[in-house]
């Protein structure tokens, strides 16, 4: 990626340089257009595969383990983070790595909007992002998040309890409030 320029892109397309520069008025532009349209086609997929599931603990592990399957076989991604993995780190690393996993986040939410609110889906696909991309930059040795029953297990244990109740809204305590003040008169 470091030494492809537009030139290269121009001639492997089989179109003129110029037509690239049209496009695109630098390699940056080129790739963050590749990088958002993999993104999008990758989040359009696994909303689709969530689309099927009747319960939120089915609709994370399969956006999970599909998500990691595909990120993980995703060749140009794959030759990127071997061999000029400093192109991936300025995007996973500080300010830049919370963007990313806002995006990610966006992108996955509709998943969940039959289960949650979308603040909470939201909140959930940031935590899907997180976890997933942990897994695959430092892969576990006890936990294999391509696996169902093991991501299935960790969303039953530690993901679902944290979502077992959509927490009071403001309206509800308000009238709680006055309810209890009127018994106490």
């Amino acid at each position: 990626m470091a030494k492809t320029t537009l030139d290269d892109v121009a001639r492997e397309a089989g179109c003129a340089r110029a037509t690239v520069y049209r496009y695109f008025p630098g390699k940056q532009p080129l790739l963050a257009a590749l990088v958002e349209r993999e993104a999008v086609l990758l989040g359009d997929h696994l909303v689709a595969t969530a689309t099927h599931a009747a319960q939120l603990s089915d609709a994370v592990v399969a956006v999970i383990t599909e998500g990691t399957r595909r990120l993980a076989g995703h060749d140009a991604l794959t030759f990127v983070a071997t061999y000029e993995p400093d192109l991936l780190l300025r995007y996973l690393a500080f300010e830049r790595e919370d963007a990313v996993l806002r995006a990610a986040a966006q992108l996955v939410a509709p998943a969940f909007v039959r289960f949650l609110t979308a603040e909470r889906a939201e909140r959930l696909g940031e935590w899907i992002a997180r976890i997933t991309l942990s897994h695959l930059c430092n892969p576990s040795e006890t936990i294999d998040v391509a696996d169902p029953a093991q991501v299935r297990d960790l969303v039953e244990d530690f993901v679902l309890p944290g979502l077992g109740s959509e927490p009071p809204s403001e309206i509800d305590v308000t009238l709680e409030s006055d309810f209890i003040e009127g018994v106490i008169r």
